[in-house]
């Protein structure tokens, strides 16, 4: 079996103009003379990923989800520069080909760069083909932490990346504006939402200071080398990248890394569940260590991180109600929404 992250056909009410896109990708790429053939990356839950075919040369397009109304998200353009700037600074970043700002071509902004061909441990279980052993995944839990702290060691400047965010203030904000987030797309009443909403606000603590950050940093956005599960030759999806305190990027991380005792629907994010994995507190030493950064507030990064997620899953969730998209993937997400609630309210990470 190969264990290559694949496509699939093309979701319905999720196609691109084939004709379209092929007349504007030949005046605008060079050497590409061929048609243009189409699939889907299954994953994800935010912003579309297909694989152009043209000939044997093969792309990426990313590209908005159909009905995405939230500000400051889904930014195609912002998500490019960010690739465009790592270049020669982190080497895990996606080699960018093109923006296309013009939204008549597919419907929708778009970008498109290089295939990273190699494994993503996405969804519930491994891929066919690939048996991750406790070894395994010990050694790729402290690269996931190793990668991530490199990241936030990367000057913004020398990126050309020192104007993405603000980063004075950046906690008040994103507690704020989270809370913002949830109550527009709230479609019921979650007391557990309205507490860590509560306690997030009465509870910040002081800046650590500030640095890139990814803001989605997890398993199933790392490409792994197919002959060495512990080595990470790409991270994916930088839609949200910013300038702000690096242990709020923690945080979001530490909401996804599911152990074996949480809820089972948490174990779509990427299989941090399976033997040999670090502990979320074992991540957050191991950071601490590879950063050179203190975490005395585990707990508040965590909850944020919980809170953070519940609130993309809940604008996914409102969008699928309000029949924007029919992938019925979406249609569990308000429970999931409830889980990442009530973990944000204990008392340990």
């Amino acid at each position: 079996m190969n264990p290559i992250d694949q496509p699939a056909a093309v979701r319905r009410g999720e196609e691109l103009d084939t004709v379209a896109l092929g007349e504007y990708l030949r005046e605008v790429v060079p050497d590409i003379g061929a048609d243009v053939t189409i699939e889907q990356f299954p994953g994800g839950y935010s912003n579309l990923t297909y694989l152009l075919r043209i000939g044997q040369r093969e792309l990426v397009l990313r590209r908005a989800p159909h009905g995405a109304n939230i500000a400051g998200g889904h930014d195609m353009s912002r998500e490019f520069r960010v690739i465009s700037g790592l270049q020669g600074h982190f080497d895990r970043a996606p080699a960018p080909l093109h923006y296309c700002e013009d939204a008549t071509v597919i419907g929708a902004p778009f970008y498109l760069m290089e295939r990273l061909c190699g494994v993503i441990l996405r969804g519930g279980k491994p891929p066919a083909g690939v048996a991750p052993d406790p070894e395994v995944m010990r050694g790729l839990s402290q690269s996931f932490v190793t990668s991530l702290a490199e990241l936030h060691a990367i000057d913004p400047q020398q990126a050309s990346l020192g104007d993405l965010g603000k980063p004075a203030g950046y906690i008040v904000r994103q507690v704020s504006g989270w809370i913002a987030r949830y109550e527009k797309a709230a479609t019921e009443v979650i007391p557990d939402m309205d507490a860590t909403g509560r306690w997030l606000s009465d509870n910040q603590p002081t800046e650590s200071g500030a640095s890139l950050i990814h803001n989605d940093y997890k398993y199933d956005n790392l490409v792994l080398d197919p002959a060495d599960l512990t080595k990470i030759i790409g991270v994916l999806d930088w839609e949200m990248t910013t300038i702000g305190d690096p242990l709020m990027d923690l945080g979001s991380s530490l909401a996804y890394w599911a152990q074996p005792d949480d809820p089972a629907p948490l174990r779509q994010f990427g299989l941090t569940w399976l033997p040999g994995n670090f502990s979320r507190a074992e991540v957050v030493s191991a950071y601490s260590d590879a950063s050179g950064r203190s975490v005395d507030d585990a707990l508040f990064y965590y909850r944020y991180g919980c809170y953070k997620l519940a609130v993309i899953l809940q604008q996914i969730y409102a969008r699928y109600a309000a029949g924007h998209t029919a992938d019925k993937r979406f249609a569990g997400l308000i429970e999931i929404v409830k889980i990442c609630a009530q973990l944000a309210q204990r008392d340990v990470i």
